[in-house]
């Protein structure tokens, strides 16, 4: 899988600038310094595994300490074709031709590639500062099946490292079908996520009952549900509005995820406001993927859009829905860049969203929300008795690590890891 080591002794304290919006517990640091953006110089005590205490740094005056982050979370990808944009390049950028490339790449797709690509996707999530993974496998089909044997083997063998979740990505007539009921209860029982999508055109009477029966089927079998809906620039929140309506006529009692919602933005401000507070009483979570949005959306040939198709990150917030950003495809017809590298993502999305990492709600994107909606134990914030799951970077300011890709160390449960 890969070659690495831990060293052989616990470590017992790290001197850091940490996040103050993510120390929970707060009397040690009653009256630390605080910069202006938001990192606070304390000396972080372990013990057996665990932050045992903090103890405030006096006088701070040490350009070298870096910055300490719990490792990180990527709430929506795509391992099973991640590294194929060499084969199977998207040269226009377009929607239509990622999902044509991804189709043909798809016909040929062996179970050998799907455990290679995995395998470096992985090896990288670790590398970069990941603890968690939420991959949307392509499900349809002899090789669909056999992707799902690989990648469940391969959850279990990253298990120390990485918590792997996995989500069915399939038509959603394919859940009507005995094939797809019969993956259903296979991903049931093995902890993962049922899916789809919803793009235009919409054909409503249709649409709702295919939910129902997704819906119905998730309630059934207690399995969580991560929807690809509204990747688009036109119809704006048409597959969200069926879906709302549908959540309106049934009781859910599984966690729902809306990845996507790029065309909610394209709403006027009343509208998004409207959507957004129906999410909110629906306790429906929100993944924004603005990189792949950004490549794909709302291209002219002769023309660069100035009015993009985004989630709304900030009004969704505001109207009290848990909202994550993730980094989805990398390298693959979808998107030819990425890296796995949840601070590069944090740099880019930045700029895109106008969320910033030293305000607490900026910061929650990347770290508390991806926690709630994987439904992970911890959910990433600093408190006595919380896993010494860190990435060290090193640089000293949130601008050092927008600049450029930090170096970094990582620690699992009080070890550093080393990797070769």
């Amino acid at each position: 899988m890969f070659a690495q080591k831990k060293t052989s002794t616990d470590i017992q304290s790290i001197e850091a600038l940490v996040p103050r919006s993510l120390i929970t517990s707060g009397g040690d640091v009653l009256g630390a310094e605080i910069s202006s953006e938001g990192l606070c110089p304390l000396r972080v005590h372990l013990q057996e595994g665990v932050i045992r205490k903090f103890e405030i740094i006096e006088n701070f005056a040490n350009p070298s300490m870096g910055l300490l982050l719990p490792r990180l979370i990527e709430p929506h990808t795509h391992i099973d074709k991640a590294f194929t944009w060499q084969s199977w390049p998207n040269l226009s950028g377009t929607y239509q031709g990622a999902l044509q490339a991804n189709l043909n790449e798809y016909k040929e797709r062996t179970i050998k590639q799907v455990r290679a690509r995995a395998n470096k996707a992985l090896n990288l999530c670790l590398r970069n500062g990941l603890r968690a993974v939420r991959t949307h496998v392509d499900s349809f089909g002899w090789i669909g099946d056999q992707s799902w044997e690989v990648l469940l083997e391969l959850k279990k063998d990253w298990q120390p490292f990485i918590d792997l979740q996995l989500v069915a990505l399939v038509p959603l007539d394919y859940w009507i079908t005995d094939h797809g009921k019969t993956l259903a209860r296979k991903i049931s029982r093995n902890r993962g996520l049922i899916g789809g999508v919803i793009a235009p055109p919409y054909e409503k009477r249709k649409l709702r009952s295919l939910l129902m029966n997704l819906f119905s089927l998730a309630n059934d079998l207690s399995c969580g549900v991560d929807l690809h809906i509204d990747e688009t620039s036109i119809t704006p929140s048409g597959g969200l509005r069926e879906m709302l309506n549908v959540l309106d006529h049934i009781k859910l009692d599984v966690p729902v995820t809306c990845s996507h919602l790029s065309s909610m933005g394209l709403l006027s401000q009343k509208a998004i406001n409207f959507f957004a507070d129906k999410l909110a009483h629906h306790q429906i979570n929100v993944i924004s993927l603005p990189i792949t949005n950004y490549w794909l959306l709302s291209r002219c040939p002769k023309s660069t859009p100035i009015k993009r198709p985004l989630a709304p990150v900030k009004q969704l917030q505001y109207s009290g829905v848990n909202v994550a950003i993730g980094g989805d495809n990398v390298q693959d017809p979808w998107n030819p860049g990425g890296n796995f590298d949840p601070i590069s993502l944090m740099a880019n999305a930045v700029s895109m969203t106008h969320i910033a990492p030293w305000e607490r709600l900026g910061l929650s994107t990347f770290i508390t929300a991806p926690s709630r909606l994987m439904g992970l134990e911890w959910d990433g914030t600093f408190q006595k008795g919380s896993s010494a799951d860190f990435v060290l970077l090193d640089i000293d300011s949130w601008s050092g690590a927008m600049s450029r890709p930090p170096s970094r160390k990582i620690m699992i449960k009080g070890k550093w890891l080393e990797l070769n």
